[in-house]
């Protein structure tokens, strides 16, 4: 009789990208898939690090961890992901008593010999064997059948002094060019139409094997191997939209604005800028200024009028002052973002800020300044909204409940209508009528 595994992710994109993966070699090691946490022979925490509260969300659970070994002695616990990769010291390990297995993503190799080894009765050790040289070459379980994560790096060389990243992850390693467009065009034979391309710093993208890119590619694969990237997923027949993340202020040169321009590239742009004080910049080692960003800004909407735009901001990082608060302020006003994913700074034990530099913003005004930044997002948001309302957009439906569908358009934004289940998976021009912060409401478009 089969063993149940479930899964648990924390985090990011590229967390549910390795969870797919996660997922695939566990099924193929002849284990099923479960939501019950009771059912489950083996429990996995796909784990965050990138702020203390992801963090934290791991450490209140271990008591619930704790209970179901004792109703289950033969339970395995796994931990992986960021929290595992930046753990060099053991104390992270020292703290979660309840787990038996703690390895970063990409040990994701050895997870089935590691598996069979704590219960052979999971496993045939027999059939166990290390079938892969990387995790990325193991083939994802997809969540669903017109969408999919496709990731061509891990790791990043950045090191921001606020990241820990590069500590749990380690150093950019970029896929084979040959192996990103084999899984690009599987997922297109398969039915997939939506692909998000994922790495820790995307634009960076240089393939160790520059030579399978095509002769007639657009770009100067020498100069810029992540827009000839995009120009070579673009041919690929099926696929109908194209998205990245995360970019690199530094990394948006000519080539990468004008790949932006490419036809089945959406209409958003997710740029983090983190502050808008030069000072704060220099401090968290990002390469570029205020006056750089804005400038690229401005480069991009020229080159692509109406994008939509979205960004990453810290408040409260090590010695901003009021004044370096009110320049970030500025930034988001001359920038005019259609969204921003703001965050209050929490200090990272590994990371140069945790080493250099004191974390010297109280608690309270760190709250006040992403309540005052929230504030100014929500209003723009609106303002950027309601713009929208008597035009129609282009909606990838989602999900459909009650017969409310939901879903994105090319800009990214989120899109109400009536309709029903048998629109899942398609694409539906929606004319809007109504617009909140976060929402469009619209009346479909029918044939």
């Amino acid at each position: 009789m089969a063993g149940y595994f479930k899964i648990t992710t924390f985090g990011c994109q590229m967390n549910k990208s390795d969870s797919e993966r996660l997922s695939s070699i566990l099924t193929r090691s002849g284990l099923v898939c479960t939501d019950d946490d009771e059912r489950a022979d083996v429990l996995i925490y796909n784990t965050c690090a990138v702020r203390q509260k992801a963090e934290d969300r791991v450490y209140g659970i271990h008591r619930t961890l704790q209970t179901l070994k004792e109703n289950n002695p033969n339970l395995i616990v796994a931990i992986t992901g960021c929290m595992a990769g930046r753990d060099h010291d053991g104390k992270i390990r020292q703290r979660l008593s309840a787990v038996d297995l703690f390895f970063p993503t990409e040990e994701m190799i050895h997870l089935p010999r590691a598996l069979s080894g704590l219960n052979p009765s999971l496993i045939d050790p027999s059939g166990v064997g290390d079938e892969y040289d990387h995790y990325l070459k193991i083939a994802p379980s997809y969540l669903n059948t017109f969408q999919a994560y496709l990731a061509i790096s891990n790791g990043c060389n950045k090191f921001c002094t606020y990241c820990v990243v590069p500590y749990a992850r380690g150093r950019q390693k970029d896929r084979p060019l040959v192996d990103v467009l084999a899984e690009a065009r599987n997922l297109a034979s398969s039915g997939v139409f939506e692909i998000t391309l994922l790495g820790q710093c995307v634009n960076l993208y240089n393939p160790p094997d520059k030579e399978h890119f095509s002769k007639d590619n657009s770009f100067d694969n020498s100069k810029n191997g992540f827009a000839a990237l995009m120009w070579e997923i673009n041919q690929i027949a099926g696929i109908e939209r194209i998205h990245f993340t995360a970019p690199h202020p530094q990394y948006m040169d000519e080539q990468t604005v004008a790949a932006l321009t490419m036809p089945k590239n959406i209409n958003y742009l997710h740029l983090p800028v983190q502050a808008g004080s030069n000072v704060v910049l220099k401090r968290m080692n990002r390469h570029y200024t205020r006056e750089y960003y804005i400038d690229k800004i401005q480069e991009i909407r020229a080159s692509k009028p109406g994008i939509a735009i979205g960004t990453d901001i810290i408040v409260g990082f090590c010695g901003e002052t009021e004044g370096d608060f009110e320049q970030t302020m500025d930034l988001y006003r001359e920038c005019d973002f259609d969204i921003a994913y703001t965050a209050q700074y929490s200090v990272r034990s590994g990371t140069a800020g945790a080493r250099m530099y004191k974390d010297d913003v109280p608690r309270q005004e760190k709250k006040r300044r992403w309540n005052v930044l929230q504030k100014l997002m929500e209003e723009t948001a609106l303002r950027k909204n309601q713009a929208y309302v008597g035009r129609t957009v282009s909606v990838l439906v989602e999900s459909c409940e009650k017969d409310l569908c939901s879903g994105n358009s090319r800009e990214m934004k989120r899109v109400l209508f009536r309709g029903d289940e048998s629109l899942v998976g398609t694409i539906q021009n929606v004319t809007i009528d109504r617009a909140v912060e976060w929402i469009l409401y619209g009346s479909r478009i029918k044939n």
